[in-house]
């Protein structure tokens, strides 16, 4: 009882809210995702950002004396990659789930900003997610429905 009580002690506030923060943004993130009826939504996205900031938040404390931080970010950075190619599917000529895999690997990145304490990056990167995926989704569908009217005339 006194072991886990002395590790309770020893998580640091600025620890605690790289957690918070990282899963705000996922849940964020998600509720876009969701609100959309995308594959990878809400728990996804939160459960992303936090996991990846949870093994940032282990990489810092177990290599404070020795060691090298960036090595469990760049696995995280591989892992997500791995879950992101699970998402991605082909079906017929289209390929579907590049966006979702891509917004998955950008709540991981937002989750290890915010475990290294950089809470406006994370929150200015959580807009730009945001922005890109509602904004640029739209100048999207708008450039193929014109691809599609100019090519159906020609």
């Amino acid at each position: 009882m006194k072991e886990l009580l002395a590790s309770v002690n020893h998580i640091e506030f600025n620890q605690v809210l790289g957690l918070f923060v990282a899963a705000l943004a996922g849940f964020m993130i998600g509720l876009e995702r969701e609100w959309r009826g995308k594959s990878a939504g809400l728990t996804t996205n939160t459960l992303v950002a936090l996991g990846a900031a949870i093994f940032v938040t282990l990489s810092y404390n177990v290599t404070e004396e020795q060691g090298d931080v960036t090595r469990i970010i760049a696995q995280v950075v591989s892992g997500i990659g791995f879950l992101g190619a699970g998402i991605i599917f082909k079906e017929g000529l289209n390929i579907h789930g590049l966006t979702t895999a891509a917004t998955l690997w950008c709540s991981a990145a937002i989750g290890a900003v915010s475990a290294s304490g950089y809470y406006s990056l994370a929150i200015i990167s959580l807009l730009f997610v945001l922005i890109i995926n509602v904004g640029v989704s739209r100048l999207d569908r708008f450039l193929k429905r014109k691809n599609r009217t100019k090519n159906s005339f020609e």
